[in-house]
């Protein structure tokens, strides 16, 4: 993600800049879930905006907290932290998988009802990121298209509001919840509370979209 695409997270007001801000917050997410930031990342960090329109909106402390952990950190940091709670020998000290969250287990019946989901949509996992597609980042990705596709069939409201309630509100919550525990957080505790705090914030304007 370069500057370019870090200039469209900043809080605009007409609707299509909405729809791009959301899209490339969902991408944001994903690369941060997949893999730590690297040195390019980090320096677009130190001249992204920070501040909304109007003071005191609900994503400007938690977005404000998360840049500042990235212009605080370094890639070496970054990466001794993720492979710290998400690799490390063994079993993690947290999974980033749905099926964990939702079943206690991996490669369980959540996986099994996303990859259905998934072939309804036309979708399938990429072989090459090495992970199963209930990883948080895929998630992501997927309403990250699911906005920005050109796709009008798949690529629409409807199919966001029933793949976010399925496959993004049901676990993410819990995942941060785990992150913003755990001692050793301090970069992803700040990308944790971000995530928590735009999840709420899709849920009431999907909550609006059915009302």
């Amino acid at each position: 993600m370069n500057p370019a695409e870090l200039r469209a997270l900043s809080f605009a007001s007409a609707d299509q800049a909405e729809e791009i801000a959301r899209a490339e917050i969902y991408g944001l997410l994903a690369r941060l879930f997949l893999a730590p930031p690297d040195a390019a990342l980090l320096a677009a960090f130190a001249v992204v905006v920070t501040e909304a329109p109007e003071p005191g909106a609900f994503l400007e402390a938690p977005w404000q907290d998360l840049v500042s952990a990235l212009r605080a950190g370094s890639p070496e940091a970054a990466a001794a932290e993720y492979e710290a709670l998400f690799l490390g020998v063994g079993r993690p000290e947290i999974f980033l998988y749905a099926s964990h969250h939702l079943s206690g287990f991996l490669n369980e019946k959540p996986l099994v009802q996303l990859r259905s989901d998934l072939a309804a949509l036309g979708l399938q996992g990429d072989r090459e990121r090495g992970e199963t597609e209930d990883h948080v980042s895929a998630a992501f990705e997927v309403m990250r298209y699911l906005i920005a596709g050109d796709d009008a069939a798949v690529c629409n409201l409807e199919q966001q509001r029933r793949f976010f309630r399925a496959h993004v509100q049901s676990w993410v919550e819990r995942l941060c919840d785990v992150l913003q525990a755990h001692p050793r957080a301090r970069l992803y505790a700040a990308l944790a509370a971000y995530t928590r705090a735009f999840v709420q914030v899709e849920t009431q304007g999907f909550d609006l979209l059915e009302a």
